[in-house]
């Protein structure tokens, strides 16, 4: 890496970092004091492993739908192009410890799932690619290594 850039993650030596992982990315403070925290939830080791593209949808539809319902914080959880992690966004919310518990509730609801919401045309741009099984794979993988989760490198 020779330049620093402008994204976060293009700044990240991804050789370096042990997935899965939760990263607080960094803090982004508004005109009015509100602060937006930006998490970094690393499923696969980058460049090693990814997401296949059903499951990651599914459990993208499950993560957005069910992490609201433990917590008002929530501003957008959504994957990353490469297939390798999320982001999630909150509002005015620093505790780590919550929000490792956030994701762990959110991925247990993932895995009580008897179906995946918004998954028809009129509210999905590609309802056919879905996995719910996939989904319950990946979300149980990362469930699996919790305990590592605060570890990066």
């Amino acid at each position: 890496m020779s330049k620093k850039m402008n994204v976060e993650s293009f700044n990240l030596d991804h050789t370096k970092v042990k997935a899965p992982y939760v990263r607080l990315v960094g803090v982004t403070e508004g005109a009015n004091g509100d602060k937006v925290h930006k998490y970094d939830i690393r499923f696969k080791q980058p460049n090693k492993a990814h997401m296949e593209m059903a499951g990651l949808h599914s459990l993208e539809h499950l993560m957005a739908e069910n992490i609201r319902n433990h917590s008002d914080a929530v501003l957008d959880i959504g994957p990353m192009g490469c297939q390798t992690g999320f982001y999630l966004s909150l509002l005015n919310h620093e505790d780590y410890d919550d929000v490792l518990t956030m994701i762990e509730k959110t991925l247990e609801d993932v895995l009580q799932a008897t179906e995946v919401p918004a998954c028809n045309e009129v509210q999905c741009g590609w309802a056919a690619n879905h996995s719910l099984v996939g989904a319950k794979e990946i979300a149980k993988e990362m469930l699996n290594e919790k305990s590592g989760w605060s570890e990066v490198f």
